[in-house]
């Protein structure tokens, strides 16, 4: 580890010993400008301050969310959901967000908290607003029950807990702040390629903010339900025989060149395929050509460059758990920010596997792992 890493490691665990303690900061938070991947001073004082000039006028702040108009947002839930740990005088604990989430995933969202530089895989960067799992075809944003789903049962062989113990309400309040985070986000992603990138002209016009960037933005998250895909009925696996019957089908699927299941997960499901150096696309850009140039990207990123590890099935870890569901989907409509594609049809687009065929896949999948029949 170098000594710029070795220095973040030791300040986050300073911070999350702060965190854990109860210490807040003197000042409130503010959400902090995503200057991810650009070089120290590629951004100037009056384009920085029209960025989170907007952002605040449009979001407010960690302690004080707002919600712009025309966008489909709870603002009771978010206040639930913002701002420090503390008693709401009806005997709630609100704050949840700070209480239970920003250790890891950051005070803004970004995937970098405390906690972030000792985790592998690293929190999810919501500023993004790109989803590992979900149920609708790729490209789509979440609907809200992945989101639930991922709080209520975790991510398993991950850092990501469930919060099954969680009332349904206070999981549903940051759900919602969820959704804020990544809005916000990429509505800030939009500004920065609008002010910097595209380097226009200031001051701004709010019209064009709110036309061009926020409410399409937000319009995705509405529009997801038409896009969930919806698993027809498995085989029947009943008897042993149609059991290990669908197992080798799945087995053959699986060994299609057209799948491209091994070229990653290897051609007995245990993550040794051909393709060594694989990043997801939170880390693709930290990666140069030259190990020299990877370490000269390093000093535009936050944490350190984290390559994937494709899964190996014969653990029996798998990230779904053992609900034949989620694996479904997950192999359906692929990892979205991964390598992993979709393997089943998606809109316009015929894929390498059936709707039926999927679910042998599935089911093989859940041999390798020893999982058994559902």
């Amino acid at each position: 580890m170098t000594q710029r890493w070795a220095l973040l490691a030791t300040s986050a665990f300073v911070t999350l010993m702060v965190w854990l303690g109860g210490c807040g900061p003197a000042e409130p938070p503010q959400f902090p400008l995503n200057t991810e991947g650009r070089k120290a001073g590629a951004i100037g004082p009056a384009q920085r301050e029209a960025i989170l000039g907007t952002l605040g006028r449009l979001y407010g702040s960690p302690d004080e969310p707002r919600v712009p108009e025309g966008v489909d947002l709870d603002p009771a839930r978010l206040r639930a959901a913002a701002g420090p740990v503390r008693p709401d005088g009806d005997g709630r604990v609100v704050g949840l967000y700070r209480r239970h989430c920003a250790q890891c995933h950051g005070i803004g969202g970004d995937g970098a908290g405390p906690a972030a530089l000792l985790l592998n895989p690293y929190p999810r960067d919501f500023r993004q607003g790109i989803f590992k799992y979900t149920r609708t075809a790729s490209g789509a944003k979440p609907v809200r029950d992945d989101l639930e789903e991922i709080l209520r049962f975790g991510v398993t062989g991950t850092a990501m807990p469930s919060f099954a113990r969680l009332e349904d309400q206070d999981r549903a309040n940051l759900i919602e702040y969820v959704k804020y985070l990544s809005v916000r986000g990429e509505t800030e992603l939009f500004l920065l390629q609008l002010i910097v990138d595209e380097d226009e002209y200031l001051p701004l016009s709010m019209s064009i903010v709110m036309e061009d960037g926020v409410i399409p933005l937000a319009d995705l998250w509405e529009q997801s339900a038409e896009f969930v895909v919806v698993p027809p009925s498995p085989p029947p696996v009943a008897t042993e025989e149609q059991w290990l019957a669908s197992v080798e089908l799945g087995r053959v699927l699986y060994q299609n060149d057209d799948a491209r299941c091994v070229e990653c997960h290897g051609p007995e499901g245990r993550g040794d395929g051909e393709e060594e150096e694989i990043y997801d696309d939170w880390n693709k850009p930290k990666a140069g050509l030259t190990a020299a140039q990877t370490r000269a990207l390093a000093e535009r990123f936050t944490l350190p460059i984290q390559r994937l590890r494709p899964r190996d099935f014969t653990t029996g870890i798998l990230r779904t758990g053992d609900r034949p569901d989620r694996l479904y989907w997950l192999t359906h409509v692929g990892i979205q920010g991964t390598p992993m594609p979709a393997a089943g049809p998606q809109p316009g687009v015929f894929g390498p596997l059936k709707p039926d065929e999927i679910w042998h896949v599935v089911h093989y999948i859940r041999h390798l792992a020893g999982q058994g029949k559902p």
